[in-house]
This record gives structure tokens, sequence and C-alpha cells, in this order.
């Protein structure tokens, strides 16, 4: 989104194939690394799962006290495709997204490389069209963020949606300790 907010649609294009190729192939090979770890470990998995909830809801409660743009996120120019996608190595949102994914929706078993290779997929078909999304509203939301009170609105709305897609792990995790 800050992308397309500062570059426009067009110039951000290599940055979103870079992105929508590097996260699957990131979430594939997590996960074929964890799977043995998980299998040695079983307890790492509910670890990992239980962090990425505290560090979403961490960020969510961050993006709802935020209250302008960072300038520091600007660039000179958007991500090339591979520094987009190896930017997901280094990116800690895409480690705890990657790991959270294997922790929460796999099964410790023999099925646990077909549930890595569903998530990969699902992610490679719902990236394009997801981060091209967000490319296009940072593109025509920038107008909108000038102001103040709705950056703040547009914030705490954030954070209350980040909050909700972790409600069904955060459940789940309640449910298997109570």
């Amino acid at each position: 989104m800050t992308s397309g907010v500062n570059f426009g649609v067009r110039a951000s294009i290599p940055h979103l194939l870079g992105i929508s190729l590097g996260f699957p192939l990131m979430v594939l090979f997590i996960g074929l690394g964890l799977g043995s770890i998980f299998q040695q470990l079983p307890m790492l998995h509910d670890v990992i799962q239980i962090g990425g909830i505290i560090y979403l809801l961490y960020l969510s409660w961050q993006i709802a006290h935020s209250a302008s743009l960072s300038k520091s996120e600007q660039q000179a120019k958007p991500f090339s495709f591979f520094k987009a996608a190896l930017f997901q190595w280094v990116n800690p949102k895409a480690w705890i997204m990657a790991t959270g994914a294997v922790a929460t929706y796999t099964t410790l078993g023999e099925h646990f490389i077909y549930d890595i290779l569903a998530i990969a997929s699902a992610y490679l078909l719902m990236a394009l069209p997801c981060v091209g999304a967000w490319l296009l509203f940072g593109k025509n939301i920038k107008r909108f963020l000038q102001s103040q009170h709705h950056l703040v609105w547009f914030n705490r709305i954030m954070a209350i949606l980040l909050v909700l897609s972790i409600a069904p792990s955060a459940l789940d995790v309640i449910h298997k300790y109570s």
C-alpha cells in the first residue's frame, strides 16, 4: 500500500510481483523446515502459534494508536522484484505470518507436507489479487489520508480487522488449554 501511495501502480508492479512470488516460496521453505522440528517438539507448534497471536495483537495496538503516516517508510523508488521477494526473509511480519500459518493450519502426521503445499498454493493464488488490491487501494487512498481525523479512524479500523483476523486462532488456543 505504501508503494502505491508513494509511487503509483505502474512503478510498483515489480514490487507487487516480488511479494506475490517471494512470500509463498518463503511459506513453503519454512513449512518444510518446521515440519521436522514440529515432529520432534510438538509443543513448539503451540508456542509459535501463541507468540504469533501476541505479536499480531501488539501490531494491532500499534496501528490503532498510530497518528500519522511514517516518513521512514517512504523510499526514493519502489522495491525491485528481487528486493521485494528477498525482503520477505527479513520482514518480521512475514516470518510471523508464515510460521503462524504453518502452526495454525497444519496437522502433524502423514499429511503435513500436503498441508504445507496447500498453504503455499493458497498464498500463491491469492497473493497477486490481494497485494494488487492493496497497491490500488494505496494509490487511491492517498488524498483521503491527508486528513488527520481520517487517518486516525482508518488506523483504528485496520487494527480492529487485524484482531478479528486472529480471533479464530486465539479461540482455538483458548479452547485447547481450557
